[in-house]
């Protein structure tokens, strides 16, 4: 073998070992991103609370690399803030942002219910139905995690039975702020059995092909979060941001 032939050889080796280091990386940046959002959203992590990178390191078996860009990923989402020479900070909730969230989302639901109901068939009404049956099972168990997953995969499937599954995947950006909201007010009393009253009124428009009444029920149980967002200040104020 001439020197030439090994040197191309050892030149075409680099790229793909950098490369598979940018993979490892990619990975596990987002598998530290989505188990860290996923604790900041069920307040696990509060608002105010410091993301050391080294602990985070050591607590996933990483460099600080694949740390640094779920921060990053993170904080473009505005769940962290980062300040250069002082640390990485979950961040507060914005009152703001939270009112605005609600707003988008109120009216994406109302149109998405509204197309679900030309679309809706004996089957689908029953997957609803067991939705709710779930829904109902995770409240008698006070799994109040589990109850919002089931909650969120009701206003999911009722995208999927309109034909715009993309229109959740842009709720489901927009709801990040909501979420963090609602894993504080879900466990105060009566929350629960409200949602499940309220997904029973949307489900019963749809069975009976009540356009109006489906939309309306929706409306006001999106909606509702903003009549709540009056009594925030009875909340804990370091949780949330005046902006």
């Amino acid at each position: 073998m001439s020197d030439r032939e090994g040197s191309t050889r050892r030149v075409r080796s680099v790229p793909a070992q950098n490369g598979r280091g940018r993979i490892r990386t990619g990975r596990a940046a987002t598998q530290i991103h989505a188990t860290l959002h996923d604790e900041i959203v069920r307040m696990q992590l509060k608002p105010l609370d410091m993301l050391n990178e080294k602990q985070l390191g050591q607590r996933f078996g990483v460099s600080r690399t694949p740390v640094r860009e779920a921060l990053l990923r993170l904080a473009d989402e505005g769940l962290v803030e980062i300040y250069p020479q002082s640390g990485t900070f979950v961040s507060r909730i914005p009152r703001r942002a939270l009112y605005e969230a609600i707003l988008i989302r109120k009216a994406l639901e109302a149109t998405t219910v509204s197309l679900a109901i030309a679309s809706m068939t004996d089957d689908r009404l029953r997957e609803l139905d067991a939705n709710q049956q779930a829904l109902v099972e995770a409240a008698n168990s006070g799994a109040i995690p589990h109850f919002h997953q089931i909650d969120s995969s009701f206003h999911q499937l009722i995208a999927d039975i309109a034909g715009y599954p993309g229109i959740w995947a842009v709720i489901a950006q927009v709801k990040v702020q909501i979420d963090r909201y609602r894993f504080i007010t879900l466990p105060q009393q009566g929350r629960l059995a409200l949602v499940i009253a309220e997904h029973a009124a949307i489900i019963e428009g749809m069975r009976h092909r009540d356009d109006g009444a489906a939309v309306l029920a929706m409306s006001h149980h999106i909606g509702r979060l903003t009549e709540e967002l009056a009594d925030i200040k009875d909340l804990d104020p370091a949780l949330f941001l005046d902006a």
